[in-house]
């Protein structure tokens, strides 16, 4: 199993789907559909299929040193990437939708998108206070 070209498709089809992100405002359907459920359910099928075709022998989720431990197994690191990929790529897919039926600009969500793909939990914190702000600021402002 070459699993730097894996490495290279995940990595390809995230940025594929970030571009649909980025682009949602132009083509709402089709980017929840590829973005949201599309890219990330092939990112999931590979992380499945690299844990069931190389079993992990060492590590666990007991402790930060077993955890580790899984990472020293190049199949487990690669079928991690591919959870975050995978992850990050529904939570900005779902900061989209969430905006755009609550009526936040785009302009807004935008910085998100970003941060959210490099720094996950950094993004989707970013967001909520966006979409705080959004509720309770602009809204009350527009009363």
């Amino acid at each position: 199993m070459d699993f730097e070209l894996i490495f290279s498709i995940a990595g390809i089809l995230a940025m594929l789907g970030w571009v649909g992100l980025v682009f949602s405002p132009f083509m709402p359907v089709l980017s929840d559909r590829l973005s949201g459920y599309g890219i990330p359910l092939v990112l999931a099928l590979g992380y499945c299929g690299l844990l069931l075709l190389n079993p992990v022998e060492k590590g666990g989720f007991g402790s930060l040193e077993d955890v580790g431990l899984l990472f020293t197994n190049p199949a487990s690191l690669l079928a991690g990437w591919a959870h975050f990929l995978a992850f990050d790529l529904v939570v900005g897919a779902w900061i989209c939708r969430t905006g755009r039926k609550e009526g936040i600009k785009f302009w807004m969500i935008l910085p998100c998108l970003p941060v959210t793909f490099l720094f996950g939990p950094a993004g989707f914190l970013l967001f909520t206070l966006i979409r705080f702000a959004h509720r309770n600021l602009f809204k009350a402002a527009a009363s």
